[in-house]
């Protein structure tokens, strides 16, 4: 008899997301969606929302490309630059082609699901809303930072800490969940947090209305990756304790198992990322902790010495998760 697929929904943005799905599509026994955030503001997304109105398509295209059968060639290909166009210049090709295929189509999902067929993407990607918002963060002074990308690169060489995050919408009263999300919570088996910066990429999620009773209401096994280095401005001095509390402030929901990266990066690496106010961050000691598992593996990567975790490595462990009940029963 077949083994049962298992459903797996992950909820991020960003290259965490990005790392974490291109190493679940190797895995068989699982069907993936994906629920993206939908706050990117900088860059080429932050142009094309500002200029043509549209939803953010930057966070999608990673996972697009991420879940892609043809793998490096379509990310080669989306993520090639424009530059002699006086108006492309900057945008990257993905980003216009799923641009031009949402307003073909006439809405965001249908564009997104038109390039996932081009793609033949191995699973479902949902942005989390269809509603058009602007992440503000207030921090502990009382002043408010409007947008994700003045959120995510901090000014100068100190700032307060983040105090609270929402959303403010920009033609609605409320913000609502894209409804697909709902039945793919509703579903899923596992549900899987991360990793990715907490504010900016996995927070705004949560702060979609909606979404926090359909995970508190969820049967599934509740996963969270955390991350392999702080991040100043966000969580500067935070350990594996801090992570795991303040993702289950936002979900309102106790995890069920968390999974750190166990090893170090080189001195030299430590050093770079030290001059950019990041740190490593200690793991949980405890194998169990406040009622969830904790797990604590090498799943480090170094590549061009920037720190991620390595894609084959977390998919290993997650397969090894969700074939063995041990870890989350």
């Amino acid at each position: 008899m077949k083994n049962k697929i298992k459903k797996v929904v992950t909820i991020g943005g960003g290259s965490g997301q990005f790392v974490l799905l291109s190493g679940l599509k190797n895995i068989k026994e699982i069907s993936i969606s994906a629920i993206v955030s939908m706050v990117d503001s900088g860059g080429s997304t932050g142009r094309l929302r500002d200029e043509l109105g549209i939803l953010p398509p930057g966070d999608i295209l990673k996972c697009i490309l991420a879940l892609s059968s043809f793998g490096e060639t379509a990310r080669k290909i989306l993520q090639t630059r424009f530059k002699n166009d006086d108006r492309l210049q900057g945008h990257n090709a993905g980003n216009m082609l799923l641009t031009v295929l949402s307003q073909y189509t006439g809405n965001f999902p249908a564009g997104v699901k038109a390039l996932s067929e081009i793609l033949a993407v191995k699973g479902k990607i949902l942005p989390v809303t269809i509603n058009k918002a602007t992440l503000v963060a207030e921090l502990t002074d009382g002043s408010r930072l409007y947008g994700e990308s003045a959120i995510d690169v901090p000014r100068g060489n100190q700032r307060e800490k983040i105090k609270d995050v929402f959303l403010v919408p920009h033609h609605n009263d409320s913000i609502k969940v894209y409804p697909p999300v709902i039945k793919a919570i509703k579903e899923a088996d596992y549900i899987i947090i991360g990793p990715g910066d907490i504010y900016t990429s996995i927070v705004p999620n949560f702060l979609v209305s909606g979404v926090k009773k359909a995970l508190s209401q969820s049967k599934a096994k509740l996963i969270y990756v955390a991350n392999i280095m702080t991040k100043f401005g966000e969580t500067d001095n935070f350990c594996g304790h801090d992570f795991v509390s303040e993702i289950e402030q936002f979900i309102k929901k106790k995890l069920d198992l968390v999974i750190f990266n166990s090893q170090k990066p080189s001195e030299n690496i430590l050093k770079k990322y030290a001059g950019q106010k990041a740190y490593f961050v200690e793991a949980i000691e405890k194998n169990k902790w406040q009622g969830k598992v904790i797990i604590k593996k090498d799943l480090l990567d170094v590549a061009g010495g920037v720190v991620r975790h390595d894609p084959k490595k977390l998919s290993g462990m997650i397969s090894q998760i969700i074939n063995n009940k041990n870890y989350v029963d």
